[in-house]
């Protein structure tokens, strides 16, 4: 696992990165190929509404000058009497862009902006629309296009320069045709962003894989030792037992015999442990709630551990403030909870121990604050004291000994109660637990 996880992280970095670079590719083609549908579609629409102006001006008949006088009239005669008049007598503004609209904005492209004009031979403006000319003189963002307005006869050069002409404008060219690919893009994001949440979830899931392995190997290797220093403590007990001068003895008898009980009820008590962790995880965690003087059951803690705080000059502080201390909990839940947090408290730490045990209350809450001035926890141990399996490095307390369960029950339990835990902690200073559990309403 080690040597195959950073292969897969790297292998799953580049497909990611691979698949980035052909999806901007495919878009960058993508925008020239919808670029290029829209030039082509404005000049074949553009021309089908500029035949239909000549057919609606000239009814459809080809008009030219003759090169040659006509009877006895002079040139200028026959021009004037030849000349027909203009799309912009015959249509208004309103109309001309209505026949575009219909052409243009159509399909894929019905939101599709643009202006026009139509320009005289003369190059003179005819008919211009309200923002043409400030459009029309950017080039850079915006896309011209010309077309002649011409009969659908074969015209030379020189015809067509006699001839009016439609300026077609897009606005934005680039802009428009991003906006006409927005589903696709939003869509091609989306796919982008399912593939990395795939990616990371994978990723994430070895990670949580990796980390699961090394903690069942930890607890594997704590669970080991948990039970192979009682069996070789009854072996070495039942082996003494069994010396004919220590069978004549009483006292050594019943000192040995004591041995071995208490090795045995200490394994019970590491069996109880992994048995209860397992309950947990299958979430049958049931509470038989009543109500208990808060204060009481402090006290009845604190003896449990009288002992060992004489073995390390040990002191308790009592600071119960509360007015109010009846809850409604589980008797032995809550109880194991509080030793855990007790026990702790004077497993991580050095001699001349001081734990402070503090209540408060206020109109709906009990706080009961546990503090020591231990050996305390760094930043990162504060933030996975709580995981299963977890231990912390106790630097040189060597004989701190456990599976890292302890507090992932206290969390199990406090969650149970509907109630708050918070942690505070300073390396080499000490932790501090608070407990808010709701009181028992009156």
């Amino acid at each position: 696992m080690k040597r195959t996880f950073p292969v897969i992280i790297i292998l799953i970095s580049l497909s990611l990165f691979g698949l980035l670079l052909l999806q901007g590719s495919w878009l960058k083609n993508l925008l020239e190929v919808r670029e290029s549908q829209l030039y082509n579609k404005i000049s074949k629409d553009g021309l089908e509404v500029a035949e239909g102006l000549y057919k609606s001006v000239y009814n459809g008949k080809i008009m030219r000058p003759r090169k040659g006088g006509i009877g006895g009239f002079n040139a200028d005669f026959h021009l004037h009497l030849l000349k027909p008049p203009s799309i912009a007598e015959k249509f208004t503004i309103a109309e001309v862009e209505a026949r575009l609209h219909k052409v243009l904005a159509s399909g894929e492209w019905k939101s599709l902006k643009f202006e026009f004009a139509i320009v005289s031979a003369n190059a003179e403006y005819e008919m211009v629309s309200t923002h043409f000319e400030k459009d029309f003189s950017d080039s850079v963002n915006n896309k011209p296009i010309i077309i002649p307005i011409l009969p659908e006869a074969d015209l030379s050069m020189d015809e067509i320069a006699s001839y009016e002409q439609l300026y077609i404008v897009i606005p934005n060219y680039k802009s428009q045709v991003w906006a006409s690919l927005k589903w696709i893009i939003i869509g091609a994001g989306l796919f982008m962003l399912v593939i990395i949440a795939a990616f990371y979830v994978t990723v994430r899931s070895l990670m949580n894989q990796k980390k699961l392995s090394e903690i069942k190997s930890d607890f594997i290797n704590n669970m080991t030792h948990e039970f192979k220093t009682p069996l070789a403590t009854i072996s070495l007990a039942v082996d003494a037992l069994r010396n004919e001068k220590v069978q004549a003895n009483p006292e050594k008898l019943k000192y040995f015999s004591g041995i071995i009980k208490e090795e045995n009820i200490r394994m019970n008590k590491h069996v109880e442990t992994i048995l209860q962790a397992a309950l947990m995880d299958r979430q049958e965690l049931k509470l038989n709630l009543s109500a208990v003087h808060m204060h009481q059951m402090l006290e009845q803690v604190l003896e449990n551990y009288q002992l060992q705080l004489q073995d390390k000059n040990g002191e308790v502080v009592r600071l119960f403030n509360a007015k109010n201390d009846l809850v409604q909990v589980d008797d032995v839940h809550f109880a194991n909870l509080l030793s855990n947090l007790i026990d702790n408290a004077i497993k991580y730490s050095e001699d001349a121990i001081l734990i402070k045990v503090s209540t408060h209350s206020t109109s709906k809450q009990l706080l009961i604050r546990i503090e020591d001035n231990g050996i305390g926890m760094s930043k990162e141990t504060v933030k996975r004291i709580f995981e299963k399996f977890y231990r912390a490095h106790t630097g040189n307390l060597h004989n701190v000994k456990g599976f890292g369960l302890g507090m992932s029950y206290v969390k199990t339990v406090i969650d149970a109660h509907k109630a708050k835990i918070r942690v505070e902690s300073i390396v080499g200073k000490g932790s501090s637990f608070t407990v808010e559990i709701p009181l028992m309403k009156g």
